[in-house]
């Protein structure tokens, strides 16, 4: 009797060990769009908001969020920021692991002086990215990003319809999610501490 006990014991700890190997097999839950293996997204060439030419292999061993917009948008980019920067505080001390990138679609109005006051109000850590029309254009075809002109009632007066999502990618600069606007800085904490 006693080795009976003992077999069926060791047979339930078996299949208890078994069953944990398999939930550390599991993938990641994420709350985003998982696009891990996307054939475009791969990298960019642009200028930082100091002066400073950036390439995504620039922040190897970090995570990256990268969104497009622009600094004079009245709703989207704003609300962006402000909720990247919210997750940023959520992750605490992880949050030094966490690179977030802010491409404009307009380098006509958003030069490197008031990309430099516009990205870091938002967090100090924050970077804001530039290129001329041509490289703006190629950045946003490479990572599928519509964006279009709408005029205003004055030339200067235009706003841009863009998409209004970012990419994340992973310590090793491999695109793995696309992050839905206005979900709240919860979901987003979550997916980036899967990838951490």
């Amino acid at each position: 009797m006693k080795r009976l006990l003992t077999l069926l014991l060791l047979a339930a700890m078996a299949v208890f060990s078994a069953g944990c190997d398999k939930m550390a097999d599991k993938p990641a839950a994420f709350n985003n769009v998982d696009v891990t293996g996307l054939d475009y997204a791969k990298g960019f060439s642009l200028v930082d908001h100091h002066g400073k030419p950036r390439t995504l292999e620039d922040f190897r061993g970090k995570l990256v969020v990268l969104f497009f917009g622009y600094t004079q948008c009245p709703d989207v980019c704003p609300t962006t920021m402000a909720e990247m920067a919210a997750v940023l505080k959520d992750l605490g001390p992880a949050a030094d692991e966490v690179q977030v990138l802010f491409v404009t679609l307009d380098p006509e109005r958003d030069t490197q002086e008031l990309l430099a006051s516009y990205v870091p109000a938002f967090d100090k850590r924050f970077l804001g990215l530039r290129g001329d029309l041509e490289a703006t254009a190629r950045t946003a075809k490479e990572f599928k990003v519509f964006y279009s002109k709408v005029a205003g009632a004055e030339p200067s007066n235009y706003t841009i319809d863009h998409t209004a999502g970012s990419y994340v990618f992973d310590r090793e600069g491999k695109v793995r999610l696309f992050l839905r606007h206005g979900q709240g800085p919860a979901p987003i904490a979550h997916d980036l501490r899967q990838l951490l």
